[in-house]
């Protein structure tokens, strides 16, 4: 399928996009991708299947799922609370290691990825009609990065300021593979996601469309 739009258009300089913020398109190989995708519809059969979170009484458009903490809106928790009460599957180290690799190679300190220990994964998947409004990841007891893993199809991202959902934003184009990653004065950025570019996906890679987005955190709370 031959997408109308020209993600082209949309900068993928990578890099530094501001202080705090980096981009690094294309970090993750294709074998890396399928593997993914593969995990994904494996996790898909897990205790605590995607479903559409509700925020507000409003259920997203994405469908989530958990790995280490369960997100439920303005919380962390072991149980799926707001859905059957499933204990959430466990964090994998894997997951752990990918995210330490991403800070040291994002921003280039050693002692920064040494100490980040993520123990929740947060993993979305957009069909070709989702979207993601303004919002900042602000549940977390611990100013530690977030690492943002994007799979599947090109999506047009929008980082904000730190203060509120207006502009000023920039928009870049996240490809299958790029990685993102928030720290320092950009940790609580605005950020959201406001189209998904049906058919811009890598062929071979076996998720049949949309987006996945895996963003890893270090929530902070204690561990049972």
């Amino acid at each position: 399928m031959e997408s109308l739009f020209d993600d082209s258009a949309l900068p993928r300089t990578g890099g530094a996009l501001r202080p705090g913020a980096w981009h690094l398109p294309g970090w993750l190989d294709a074998p890396a991708q399928q593997w993914i995708v593969r995990r994904f519809f494996e996790w898909g059969s897990g205790p605590v299947p995607p479903h559409r979170t509700a925020v507000n009484g409003h259920p997203m458009s994405v469908q989530s799922l958990c790995l280490g903490w369960h997100w439920s809106p303005n919380r962390y928790s072991k149980t799926a609370d707001d859905l059957d009460g499933q204990s959430v599957a466990p964090m994998e180290d894997w997951l752990v290691r990918l995210g330490k690799q991403a800070v040291v190679e994002a921003t280039g300190d050693l002692q920064r990825a040494q100490d980040y220990q993520p123990d929740a994964a947060i993993v979305n998947y957009y069909d070709v009609q989702a979207a993601m409004g303004m919002h900042q990841d602000a549940q977390e007891r611990i100013n530690a990065p977030v690492v943002s893993l994007s799979i599947g199809d090109s999506a047009t991202f929008r980082l904000g300021n730190t203060e509120n959902r207006n502009r000023p934003w920039q928009e870049i184009r996240l490809a299958s593979g790029d990685l993102f990653v928030f720290d320092g004065p950009s940790r609580f950025a605005y950020h959201g996601v406001s189209k998904i570019h049906a058919g811009t996906a890598p062929a071979g890679l076996g998720l049949g469309g949309g987006r996945i987005n895996i963003t890893l955190r270090q929530t902070g709370l204690e561990r049972n």
